[in-house]
């Protein structure tokens, strides 16, 4: 079945549509002062030991995840979609680890502000 002509071409739809220009504000090099503040701010949350404890738990859970699937059998015809599978298992434990591993963190927080509003 053809397509109905509407009578505007693309070239006219292209030519409707407005441009905004976007003027860059901050310092000569293209950067707001306030991007050094953001920055650091990531990387000290980089550097935090709660970050550095969610990813152990989920490189754990990941490893125990890809252990549990063994590639020393089986012929080579279905191994990769064997491998692809178990990378796949293993993102999602990863995953579930340090979502339960941030809830643990926000209850204890929770807790301990209830006992501070208390005190």
């Amino acid at each position: 079945m053809a397509k109905k002509a509407t009578g505007k071409s693309s070239r006219a739809k292209k030519a409707a549509t407005s441009r905004a220009l976007v003027k860059s504000r901050g310092t000569s090099s293209g950067k707001r002062a306030s991007d050094a503040g953001m920055s650091d701010a990531f990387v000290k949350l980089l550097q935090s030991p709660l970050v550095a404890e969610l990813v152990a738990v989920a490189a754990t859970a990941a490893l125990a995840t890809l252990a549990e699937h063994s590639f020393a059998s089986g012929d080579s015809a279905t191994r990769g979609k064997r491998a692809g599978k178990a990378v796949k298992e293993a993102g999602k434990a990863a995953a579930a680890a340090v979502g339960r591993r941030l809830g643990t963190e926000i209850e204890e927080i929770k807790k301990a502000s209830k006992n501070a509003a208390k005190a």
